[in-house]
Parts: structure tokens; sequence; C-alpha cells
């Protein structure tokens, strides 16, 4: 069963240490992440960024239980187990099946995770934009026509990293 936990980003390693102490090499974690180019003082620089801030997947076969949950609760590294999972496992598993559909090689989930509509606000996190609110005037197969204020561009769907605003 899948459950949504809370995390302390600096203790993961205890957590995981933890969590392979109470429950064995069974369980499985999952973080979507995109990485995007960042560009400071000339330089480009890649960094990565979770899509789910500090939330992340868990599974294990006997989440389901709430004797094991309790003995998990005191964990290093881990905030709270979000309640309710156990309503929503179709959910879960159907958001985790898609965020792995669009995952690259590297493991980096692509831009095709926001679905894209004309006359959207979006805000770019990558390129020469970075930070830059646009809006999408025309949608292509591969390209995007925008505005950034007063000025209109072309882009490319692939180069550029950007999220809805």
């Amino acid at each position: 069963m899948w459950t949504i936990i809370k995390i302390n980003r600096n203790k993961f390693g205890f957590l995981k240490g933890d969590f392979e102490k109470k429950l064995g090499n069974k369980f499985k974690i999952y973080n979507p992440k995109i990485r995007f180019q960042k560009y400071k003082k000339n330089k480009v620089f890649f960094k990565e960024l979770p899509i789910l801030g500090d939330y992340l997947f868990c599974f294990h076969h006997s989440f389901n239980d709430p004797k094991v949950i309790n003995n998990l609760k005191f964990s290093r590294g881990l905030k709270y187990f979000l309640e309710g999972s156990t309503l929503f496992q179709r959910e879960i598993e159907k958001f985790i099946s898609k965020c792995k559909s669009l995952e690259n090689e590297a493991g980096y989930l692509s831009n095709d995770l926001y679905e894209l509509n004309a006359n959207s606000k979006y805000k770019f996190s990558s390129g020469p934009f970075a930070e830059k609110i646009f809006k999408i005037m025309q949608l292509q197969k591969n390209k995007i026509d925008i505005l950034i204020g007063d000025f209109k561009a072309t882009i490319s769907k692939e180069k550029y990293s950007f999220y809805p605003t």
C-alpha cells in the first residue's frame, strides 16, 4: 500500500536507515523531480527540484496495518504520515504511473507534466528568461508562440522548463 509522508530533507538518510531497520529492504520510495537550467553570473547551473516539496510516496505491503504506521511515526527525518492515503490508493497509483511515464532516461520529469493552454500564464524556470512570466498565444506541435510583456517569441517545448502560475 502507498502512503504519503512529509519529511525533513536534511535527515532523509536517517529516515531511510530507520525504515530499513523496521521494515527491511522491501519498501519503495518515489519522489518525482524535475531538472532545469539556472543562469547566475553568466554561468549555467543545473538544479533539481522535487515537484511535491517535502512530501514523497512510500510503498510497503504492511502500511494498511495501523500498528506498523505507529511504529514508524517517530523515525528520524519523518515529520508525519498524511492521513487518508488508504482511501485514495487508485489515485496515488495513477499519479505515480503518469509521472513514471513522463520521466526521461535520467529519471527526471519532462515538461509534459503540465497541460498547456492558450491564453494562460506560465513562468520560466530555466533559460535566459528564467523567473519571467509569459502568456501562451498559440500552441504548435513542438513550438509555442509566447508573449512576454510586449515581446513576442517562438520557443521550443523541449528546450525550456516552465510551470503554470
